[in-house]
C-alpha cells in the first residue's frame, strides 16, 4: 500500500496531463485530417481516428504498466531491449511491408509494427547505461567510438529501409553526449558541416575550394607563428575538401530521385509545386489560410478536400493551422516547449548518472521530432517524413513516445518527492 501511494504522489503528474492533452489534440485533429461523413462519429473503430483512441487507451495501459515495475529493470536489461530492437530492424527487412517506398514495416494481421520506433527508447536506455558506467568520460576517444557503434548501428539497419527520417533521429543523441562533457568543438564541426553540405549543392566545387583557400591562408597568416594552429587548418581544410567531394557524390549516386528533388525545393534551386514541393505548398497554404483564430473544427478546406497528403501522419500540424489558427499552433508549440522544459528539469534533479542521461535522450529525441515535423510543414527543413510525437496517427509512433516518456517519469518517481 505504502508503494502504492509513493508512485502515486511521486510522479509527475503535470507531466501526464501534458502528455494526455496533446494525445487528445492529436486524436481530435485526426478527426478532422480523415473525416468521413459517412463514418461522422469520433468514436468509430472502423475509421483511423475510432483506431487512433484505441492506441491511446493502450498507450495509457502500457504507461501504467510501465510505472508499476522497478526502476532497476530498464537499466538491467537495457541490452535485452536494443537486441531485441535490432533484430526486428533485421526481420523487417526480410518480412517486412513495402509503404511509400519504405520497408519498415511488420504486418501483424491488420497492424503494421514499425522497429524503428522502438529502436529510439531501447538506444536511450543502453546509451545511458553504457556512459553511467564507472570510469567512463565522455572525453576518452574508446567512450566515444563506443557511443558511435551505439548510435550507428541501428542508423545503418534503418537506411536499409530506406527511412532517412527516422535514421536521422538517432543523431540527436548528440546532445546527450555534449552534455555529459563531450568537447563544444564537436557541435561547431557538426554546424561547419552541415553548412559546408548546403554549400556543396548551392555552389560550383571549384569556386568552394578556392573560398576554402582563401580563408585558410588568411587564418594561417594571421597565426603564422603557432604551429599547431596552423597543422588544425591544414588538416581542416583537407577533410572539408574531402566531406565536399563526399556530399557530391553522395547526392548524386546514393541519394534517390526524390530525396534529391525534395532538397533542391527546399534550397530554392528548382520549384516545383506540382511535384516535390506539392505537399510544402499545399502545408503553407493550410496553415496560412487558419489565419489568427483558425476557420474551425471540421472547417478546413484544405483538410477537407484533401490537397494535402498524408494530413494525419506527417503533415498533421497544418491541419491544426488551418482549423485552430495561429492560437491554436501557439498552444501547441508551447505545449511542446512546456513539456522539453519539464523534462529537462526532471533529467537534472535525478541523483543517478543513468537517469539524468536517459532524461536528456528522451528530450533530444523528442524536441528532434517537433522541430523537424513543424519545420518541413512550414517549408525549414526537408520533407523527411518523422511524426509530430503524441499528435500524428499511429499506434507504433504513439506507442514508443509513450514508453520512453513514462520510463523518465518512473525513474524520477524514485526520488523523494517532486520538485
Amino acid at each position: 500500500m505504502n508503494n502504492q501511494r509513493s508512485l502515486f504522489f511521486n510522479v509527475d503528474w503535470i507531466v501526464i496531463l501534458t502528455f494526455l492533452a496533446l494525445c487528445i489534440i492529436g486524436w481530435f485533429n485526426i478527426h478532422a485530417a480523415v473525416y468521413n461523413p459517412e463514418k461522422p462519429s469520433i468514436f468509430n473503430l472502423d475509421t483511423n481516428y475510432g483506431k487512433q483512441l484505441i492506441f491511446i487507451i493502450s498507450a495509457l495501459i502500457l504507461g501504467f504498466v510501465i510505472l508499476l515495475l522497478d526502476s532497476k529493470f530498464f537499466n538491467t536489461f537495457s541490452p535485452v531491449f536494443y537486441g531485441i530492437t535490432l533484430l526486428l530492424l533485421v526481420l523487417v527487412l526480410v518480412v517486412g511491408r513495402n509503404v511509400g517506398g519504405n520497408q519498415a514495416w511488420i504486418p501483424i494481421g491488420s497492424f503494421r509494427l514499425q522497429p524503428s520506433e522502438f529502436a529510439k527508447f531501447s538506444t536511450c536506455l543502453l546509451l545511458a547505461r553504457y556512459l553511467s558506467a564507472i570510469n567512463t568520460k565522455v572525453q576518452d576517444l574508446r567512450t566515444q567510438s563506443v557511443c558511435a557503434i551505439i548510435l550507428l548501428i541501428p542508423m545503418g539497419l534503418i537506411m536499409l529501409q530506406p527511412d532517412t527520417g527516422s535514421a536521422l533521429t538517432f543523431g540527436s543523441l548528440i546532445f546527450v553526449l555534449y552534455r555529459e562533457g563531450l568537447s563544444g568543438y564537436f557541435l561547431v564541426i557538426g554546424a561547419i558541416l552541415i553548412a559546408l553540405f548546403v554549400l556543396t549543392l548551392l555552389l560550383s566545387k571549384l569556386y568552394l575550394i578556392a573560398a576554402l583557400i582563401l580563408i585558410c591562408a588568411l587564418l594561417i597568416y594571421n597565426y603564422k607563428k603557432n604551429r599547431a594552429f596552423i597543422t588544425t587548418v591544414i588538416y581542416g581544410f583537407i577533410i572539408s575538401v574531402v566531406f565536399i567531394f563526399c556530399v557530391d557524390f553522395a547526392y548524386n549516386n546514393v541519394l534517390q530521385s526524390h530525396q534529391r528533388n525534395r532538397i533542391d525545393v527546399l534550397l530554392g534551386t528548382v520549384k516545383d509545386l506540382k511535384g516535390e514541393g506539392y505537399n510544402v505548398n499545399q502545408s503553407k497554404i493550410a496553415i496560412g489560410s487558419g489565419g489568427m483564430w483558425g476557420r474551425g473544427y471540421l472547417q478546413g478546406t484544405q483538410t477537407k478536400y484533401d490537397f494535402v497528403p498524408e494530413q494525419s501522419t506527417d503533415f498533421i500540424f497544418c491541419t491544426i493551422g488551418e482549423e485552430w489558427g495561429f492560437a491554436g499552433s501557439f498552444v501547441v508549440i508551447g505545449l511542446y516547449l512546456f513539456l522539453l522544459l519539464r523534462i529537462v528539469n526532471i533529467a537534472e534533479r535525478q541523483r543517478s548518472s543513468f537517469s539524468r542521461i536517459y532524461g536528456y535522450g528522451v528530450a533530444s529525441i523528442i524536441f528532434f521530432h517537433f522541430f523537424i515535423n513543424i519545420g518541413m510543414t512550414v517549408g525549414l527543413v526537408p520533407v523527411i517524413g518523422i511524426p509530430l510525437p503524441f499528435i500524428s496517427y499511429g499506434g507504433s509512433s504513439l506507442w514508443s513516445f509513450t514508453i520512453l516518456l513514462f520510463i523518465l517519469l518512473k525513474l524520477d518517481s524514485n526520488r523523494m518527492g517532486i520538485i
